[in-house]
């Protein structure tokens, strides 16, 4: 993939759910760039399409009309098979849940999806990863034997360990506690910094928002607000003050 293209794009993209009266626009001709190891946050109010956003350039879920695109590939055009090698080569995924195996280990978790895709695990980026999110001394366990935080930066390892294109993360502090938080908060930044890694994360926490390099608001299935290197406060304030009739504002 050429180094001039965007990790993530969504191009004019609509999706809706159900139909007729009962048809509810997620969203609503939302185009953003999501640049090479840059962190990106999208929030907005419940129901705004922040997590629609990011399942549609996951390709987790397929849109109406538009374009995503993943690097040079175009996501919304391929059939099941390609994206099933899209997302195991090129995407990796951060949950709330975790969604780790109880019966392996924190090692072979990390390790799975790479398992599954008959990849060859890089020992030397592997012990790298590892060692960014300090689980050297837990790989023997099982998720049950984990902390909250530990199991959570378990997941971040299992995301980066295959060096994909973009990590798309979706509320992954919402389950833990403000210092388990802050470690995974870290990973994830350190992760941009050290390893040049993309990272789109969906949060409605302003704390976390601050981590990023820039937070994308969304309001009614549109994008209405962007803030750059921002603050928890600035966050804040911003999603106070957020409705479906402003226009997009960058500071």
């Amino acid at each position: 993939m050429t180094g001039g293209v965007a990790a993530a794009r969504a191009v004019d993209v609509w999706k809706s759910y159900g139909t007729g009266e009962a048809a509810v626009t997620a969203l609503a001709g939302v185009s953003a760039e999501f640049e090479r190891g840059r962190f990106t946050a999208i929030m907005g109010p419940s129901g705004s399409g922040k997590s629609t956003l990011m399942h549609c350039l996951a390709g987790l879920d397929a849109i109406d009309t538009g374009e995503v695109w993943i690097g040079d590939t175009r996501v919304d055009g391929l059939r099941d098979r390609g994206l099933t090698d899209l997302r195991r080569r090129h995407v990796g995924f951060i949950f709330q849940q975790f969604n780790l195996l109880p019966t392996l280990t924190a090692a072979e978790n990390i390790t799975l999806p790479m398992a599954i895709g008959g990849q060859k695990v890089d020992q030397t980026w592997f012990d790298a990863v590892v060692e960014a999110v300090g689980l050297r001394d837990r790989l023997g366990h099982r998720p049950t034997q984990l902390s909250g935080g530990q199991q959570q930066r378990v997941a971040c390892a299992r995301a980066l360990v295959s060096r994909p294109d973009v990590v798309f993360a979706d509320e992954p502090t919402g389950n833990l506690d403000s210092r388990s938080g802050a470690e995974v908060l870290g990973f994830l930044r350190r992760s941009v910094r050290d390893f040049g890694q993309t990272i789109v994360m969906v949060t409605h926490d302003p704390v976390a928002a601050s981590c990023a390099d820039r937070v994308v608001f969304l309001a009614d299935g549109r994008i209405v607000r962007e803030l750059h290197a921002p603050t928890a406060d600035a966050v804040l304030e911003t999603m106070k003050h957020l409705d479906g009739g402003e226009r997009l504002v960058v500071a």
